[in-house]
């Protein structure tokens, strides 16, 4: 009884440990590529990326956006000045599977684009910069979302595997010290 349980308890440990040592074996086949502005300011396409050694277990690839908004300020009258203070914008996701279960353990990231967007409700004017002096007769129109940086986490069975930030148009960059 104490041999089979011990024989047991082995063979749990060595899957542990060969589970996690396949997690760690994803080899990067070809980087993912980000073109920001694609289609436009407020947008990051990413494109290609192939891995190899995930396995059976699923693999989501998620990206996601961050930029900033600006404002033109319109005064009673409907003239229009621009804002002097950007705004952080709402980040945009996206997520696909990249397909490694049907695949022997390779997987790819075909085209991806995440959007930022415009806060809901709009900015106060006064957080804009419209009209100086806590001026409450300004209204903020036309709003414009540029995306200035994205992150890509590839997980797996509820761990991150692959990770990259990527600051404009290229392959990015490793996040140091870690994926966040």
């Amino acid at each position: 009884m104490r041999k089979s349980l011990r024989l047991m308890v082995a063979a749990l440990v060595a899957f542990a440990i060969t589970s996690s040592i396949a997690l760690a074996a994803v080899n990067v086949k070809s980087y993912p590529v980000a073109t920001f502005g694609d289609p436009d300011a407020a947008s990051v396409t990413l494109r290609g990326g192939n891995f190899s050694g995930l396995g059976s277990v699923p693999a989501i690839a998620t990206l996601t956006v961050q930029g900033s908004v600006s404002y033109d300020c319109a005064n009673p009258q409907g003239h229009l000045s621009p804002g002097q203070n950007p705004v952080t914008a709402q980040p945009g996701q996206t997520s696909q599977g990249l397909g490694n279960a049907d695949h022997n353990g390779r997987g790819t990231i075909t085209t991806m684009t995440a959007t930022a967007t415009a806060p809901v409700p709009a900015p106060s004017a006064q957080a804009v910069g419209c009209g100086g002096g806590g001026s409450t007769q300004w209204t903020v129109v036309n709003p414009v979302v540029t995306v200035t940086s994205a992150q890509l986490k590839i997980t797996q069975g509820g761990s991150i595997i692959f990770c990259r930030n990527y600051t404009g148009d290229g392959i990015g960059t490793a996040p140091p010290p870690a994926c966040t």
